[in-house]
């Protein structure tokens, strides 16, 4: 399976031939959706949704996403399926299991919305906005690094909790080139602490996973 992390917190899966993307929101200018099989929505911030490439993509294209999303979906012809926490289901030649429901604490004046994390393969954990931590090993974690919800000492301690093999950096594009000095500072590490493969991933860069 190869990764490719785009624009802050998009991320395109490639395997045997088939495209899953996770959470084309609309700070991703690429055409991550192109050749697109299958989308995994975790919830419904425009960081993470964009209705609009939804709607230009191909009407084949399935959607897997939380109920909240679903409702704002209507008008895209896309197959739209709703999942929750404990679901497992399999979509273009991947198998995805959902762990989370709620997105973590931010402004005290916004409500809390759904929120659906996706281990994809047994291999990708995708939390989206929450550090979920599933009933399950994972081996490749992409963790959210700056967010108006997050603190450094909650990122260190979620990869302390998670210790994948490996970790890379999304929902990053908030920061300017001195803060991403900053996240590849933290990531180095404590992947010196762990002894494991944790950094950020430069956009548009493919890696390919065990």
């Amino acid at each position: 399976m190869e990764l490719t992390k785009y624009t802050h917190a998009c991320v395109r899966l490639e395997k045997n031939g088939k495209v899953l993307v996770i959470d084309p929101g609309s700070f991703t200018d690429e055409p991550v959706l192109d050749g697109a099989d299958a989308v995994l929505i975790t919830h419904e911030h425009f960081d993470h949704v964009d209705v609009a490439k939804l709607k230009a993509a191909s009407p084949d294209l399935e959607v897997w996403t939380c109920e909240g999303v679903a409702a704002q979906l209507a008008d895209v012809p896309a197959k739209i399926q709703v999942v929750r926490h404990g679901d497992d289901f399999e979509t273009a030649g991947f198998r995805v299991r959902a762990f989370g429901e709620w997105h973590a604490k931010n402004h005290p004046d916004q409500p809390i919305v759904q929120n659906v994390g996706f281990l994809v393969d047994d291999e990708v954990f995708y939390p989206g906005d929450a550090l979920t931590v599933p009933e399950a090993e994972v081996p490749t974690l992409l963790v959210p690094t700056g967010a108006p919800w997050l603190k450094l000492m909650e990122i260190v301690e979620y990869l302390r909790t998670i210790r994948p093999a490996r970790a890379y950096s999304t929902h990053d594009g908030l920061y300017s080139d001195i803060g991403l000095r900053l996240v590849d500072n933290w990531l180095k590490m404590e992947a010196d602490r762990q002894n494991a493969d944790m950094r950020r991933l430069q956009i548009g860069e493919p890696i390919t996973l065990s």
